[in-house]
């Protein structure tokens, strides 16, 4: 781990919330991530499956949490179960949990080897009624790999038949949707090795430079500052490129009079930030350019006023398409009859803003959050507004991270990221 230890407090209060929705004599259990193979011997790097950690903080694969809230054996209410350590591993691999260090970093008393996680938790099962197990149920998963939650469901219910089971993830939706204080913190803090990204390449960009480079100034700066790197795969998209929403081969020279849109962010403890800012490769924008990023400011400033409490994800994307509707009639890339013809259910603004404009941030770049249940205070939200203009050979998103407050605007987490047209100007001037 690159990160500061993170205090056990946060990990202990996040197992009592998820305990105190469970059923009586129910048992629940996470699994860690698998690390996955690429060929031969190579893997993945290992990333901890957010769940555990949100309950654990235990950033290690091969790792169990079994929490059984009604055992008549207290110790055996929370439990961690870790892969036992040697020196032999430690020479190889380097340092792993100890049962001491694993309770230090999650709070849970009661650690033991993973070796004696059958015997134990056929003993817990023998007193419990059923058990819920964790599943991925993000609006936007796509898993094809068989996960080791995976495994473990499948196994469990053949060994257990008798069992009913329940599930985590509702549970887990709510509660990792609203985040604690030291959750804010952490994002702030990825938030903060953003900015230094950020205003690294604005000193470093030119007519010349290759979308590539720019990529690895920023991998720079991250890594320097203590993170693992980029939250999700960076965007670095001049001229046309930024038309392609998931533009990912950052692999093209930026040329004289282009913008460049980067939608890039560091994580930091794994937790994410998510920034997008538009620039011009020569260091000051086209009227024409000006124009329209000043149109996707406006909208992305009006929209952030709408996340407030009592507010609905859907209801508030259907105001923003409003102002986007605004906006591009101003342009004169839409004109009333556009309007007046479009189809409900595909705006006329559509065309040239074809995605959301928010989206739950944490743990995950799109986090945990039921969209039908209203907003309420703590939760982060991305604003990402753009218009995406292919005929003209450019296109403009914006993208900040905020916090709902219990009155008034969001809070701002990248308030020091510099996003005024006039101040990138002169950032990439100096």
């Amino acid at each position: 781990m690159k990160y500061d230890q993170i205090d056990s407090k946060l990990y202990i209060k996040n197992r009592k919330n998820f305990m105190a929705q469970m059923k009586p004599k129910s048992v629940a259990v996470f699994n860690s991530n698998d690390i996955y193979p690429i060929s031969a011997d190579s893997t993945m790097p290992f990333q901890q499956a957010r769940d555990i950690l949100y309950l654990t903080g235990a950033d290690q694969e091969e790792t169990k949490l079994v929490l059984f809230p009604d055992a008549p054996n207290k110790d055996h209410r929370e439990m961690l179960f870790v892969r036992e350590t040697n020196d032999h591993i430690a020479v190889w691999e380097g340092e792993k949990l100890t049962k001491e260090k694993a309770t230090e970093v999650s709070g849970i008393k009661s650690v033991f080897w993973l070796k004696e996680f059958d015997k134990i938790f056929f003993e817990v099962m023998t007193q419990a009624e059923r058990v819920y197990f964790n599943t991925n149920e993000h609006y936007r998963q796509s898993v094809e790999t068989e996960t080791r939650e995976d495994r473990f469901i499948k196994a469990t219910k053949a060994k257990f038949p008798a069992h009913s089971w329940e599930r985590s993830n509702p549970i887990l939706q709510r509660l990792r949707s609203v985040k604690d204080k030291i959750e804010i913190d952490l994002i702030q803090t990825a938030c903060n090795i953003t900015e230094k990204g950020f205003r690294r390449i604005l000193n470093f960009v030119k007519p010349g430079v290759w979308e590539y480079e720019i990529e690895a100034e920023l991998m720079h700066e991250f890594l320097r500052n203590r993170s693992r790197g980029f939250a999700y795969t960076p965007i670095i998209g001049s001229g046309n490129n930024a038309n392609v929403l998931h533009y990912i081969v950052n692999n093209q020279q930026c040329k004289k009079g282009d913008l460049i849109l980067l939608d890039v962010g560091a994580e930091y403890a794994n937790y994410a930030s998510d920034m997008t800012r538009t620039i011009p490769v020569s260091g000051k924008f086209s009227k024409r350019q000006r124009e329209v990023y000043d149109a996707v400011k406006k909208v992305k400033d009006d929209a952030t006023k709408m996340l407030v409490p009592g507010n609905y994800w859907k209801e508030y994307h259907e105001e923003v398409g409003k102002l986007m509707t605004k906006a591009l009639l101003d342009l004169k890339l839409l004109d009333k009859a556009d309007v007046k013809n479009e189809d409900p259910n595909w705006p006329a603004y559509k065309k040239y803003f074809m995605h959301g404009t928010s989206h739950h941030m944490g743990l995950d770049t799109h986090d945990y959050g039921i969209l039908w249940e209203k907003m309420t205070e703590n939760m982060v939200f991305t604003v990402e507004p753009g218009i995406y203009i292919p005929a003209e050979g450019f296109g403009i998103r914006l993208e900040d991270d905020v916090v709902i407050q219990k009155k008034g605007e969001p809070f701002n987490l990248m308030r020091n990221i510099p996003i005024e047209a006039e101040e990138i100007e002169e950032l990439m001037n100096k």
